[in-house]
């Protein structure tokens, strides 16, 4: 088939779990089919990085990203505009008149649209089936559910609304649409249920990527990899920095911590043998190294690359609850889990001394990853979904007023 695939993020270098869910799809897709990308790009990528896309992609283009500042007041008409302001202030002129461009130059067969930054232009793809690759509706769920002031109730309640809302009138013009996790589906579910082609295509990671990887062990080290620019991240540092970081240092006094990605300027408390690498070409020979990979994260959806990462690269992963989230894994199998400042110290402490339990983990850990999110094993599901989708008949067409920009 030919296959027109919208990114949100610009796919290569794999900076990020989004971008390496788009890269490793485009790897698989592009075994069967020929593929057009139409990516954003923001201010960190350039031109220079396209022959690891063009081995994989017909034709590749790119679009200005806008950005958005979520923590700006809004306006009294954007309060009660139906349509979320993320998106009102996103929306890119560019990105539409470049998608009918690129399709009035043949027959497309699919249109693939990942995650809501693009799968909002549809109006330009009507015509054509359209899967929308990556769902996700959980994070401003929880914002909205857990708020704790009446304040925050009342701000993130609109903004869950308006969202629902919105992803409601949206999904209608997709044949099928793809979710992270099988919480993320029973959300959707539940809150939309009159739409049900929903399927789960979790990440994942190509084994054979992380295989190889000779480096030596460093004594005492921990890792966190994600960048700041994606909120759950930073909050995430600032709580073990805070809370978590200074009950290990008590009895680990060598301990250190390497924290990887664009750091956005982002302020972190202070902390001794602390390193902020910023964007890095390869992350896995620093995984590799590191005693204990850290996902102390406490909001946020989809599931966790960086612990499939770390699993393939033999390293002990200790998470909460939430950072675990989306993965069929089990505390003391394949990972530590903790929720609470102490107990999470106690696991990574826990880690750091005992080697037996650390070999356990991370072999089982390896062994699962094999089983159910390597590459080999969730990409003939999607092939196969794709494979659906473009041969399914157009749904007779639905307006909705809400979805129009």
């Amino acid at each position: 088939m030919r296959i027109l695939f919208l990114s949100t993020w610009f796919p290569f270098p794999t900076t990020n779990g989004s971008k390496l869910r788009v890269y490793s799809l485009l790897r698989g897709l592009a075994q069967q089919h020929e593929v057009t990308l139409l990516s954003f790009i923001d201010r960190i990528e350039g031109p220079d990085l396209f022959p690891e896309l063009r081995v994989l992609c017909r034709d590749i283009h790119i679009v200005p990203q806008r950005s958005f500042a979520p923590g700006k007041k809004s306006t009294l008409f954007e309060l009660i505009d139906p349509i979320p302001r993320s998106i009102q202030k996103t929306y890119s002129p560019e990105m539409a008149q470049c998608i009918k461009e690129i399709l009035s130059t043949g027959k497309f067969d699919l249109v693939i649209a990942s995650q809501l930054g693009t799968a909002l232009y549809n109006s330009c793809f009507r015509n054509i089936p359209a899967l929308f690759e990556e769902a996700e509706m959980g994070t401003l769920y929880e914002k909205y559910a857990y708020a704790t002031s009446p304040v925050q109730k009342l701000r993130n309640g609109l903004t869950w609304l308006k969202h629902r809302r919105y992803i409601a009138g949206l999904l209608p013009h997709f044949q099928a649409c793809t979710v992270a996790s099988e919480q993320e589906m029973q959300l959707i579910a539940q809150e939309i249920p009159e739409y049900q082609s929903i399927e789960v295509i979790p990440n994942f990671i190509n084994l054979a990527d992380y295989q190889d990887i000779l480096v030596d062990l460093r004594p005492d080290s921990l890792i966190f990899s994600g960048p700041f620019r994606y909120f759950a991240n930073h909050e995430a540092m600032v709580w073990f920095l805070e809370e978590v970081y200074p009950l290990i240092q008590a009895q680990v006094p060598d301990l250190s911590l390497t924290i990887t990605g664009d750091h956005a300027d982002l302020p972190l408390p202070p902390a001794s043998n602390v390193t902020l690498t910023g964007v890095v070409d390869d992350i896995r020979p620093l995984i590799a190294s590191s005693s204990v990979s850290l996902v102390p994260l406490q909001a946020g959806g989809g599931t966790r690359l960086k612990i499939l990462e770390a699993m393939a690269l033999g390293v002990p992963v200790v998470s909460t609850l939430k950072g675990a989230e989306g993965l069929e894994i089990r505390s003391d199998e394949h990972l530590l889990i903790a929720d609470t400042p102490e107990a999470f110290a106690e696991n990574v402490i826990r880690v750091l001394r005992d080697p037996a339990l650390r070999k356990g983990i991370t072999d089982r850990a390896r062994r699962m990853v094999e089983e159910k999110y390597d590459w080999a094993v969730v990409m003939p599901h999607f092939l196969d979904l794709v494979g659906r989708v473009g041969k399914a008949p157009r749904p007779p067409e639905v307006r909705f007023a809400i979805n129009s920009i």
